[in-house]
């Protein structure tokens, strides 16, 4: 299953519309080609398919993410990695 997690924009190369984000400390290149708002270093997006497809407000990023830490927090070992190998598998889901 792919998620869509709050990521934040950690670097933009401006020629390629290429975002470098970081997902929960997992850094990954993200196409800006589809997202119709202006992005910025610092600001968090939703990812699908290796695509930002919304920029949005950085307390509600903040708050998902600190729904997700809680459920991966209260995952077993092997649920977690589980879920880490499911993610490299998304389309466009490779860590960079």
């Amino acid at each position: 299953m792919c998620l869509s997690i709050p990521s934040k924009v950690v670097k933009i190369d401006k020629e390629t519309e290429i975002a470098t984000v970081d997902t929960m400390g997992v850094k990954r290149e993200t196409s800006l080609a589809l997202i119709d708002e202006e992005v910025n270093v610092g600001d968090y997006v939703l990812i699908h398919i290796g695509f930002a497809m919304n920029k949005i407000d950085e307390a509600a990023a903040l708050d998902s993410l600190e729904l997700y830490e809680e459920i991966v927090q209260k995952m077993n070992e092997e649920d977690q990695q589980r879920l880490i190998d499911e993610s490299d598998n998304c389309p466009g889901g490779k860590p960079s």
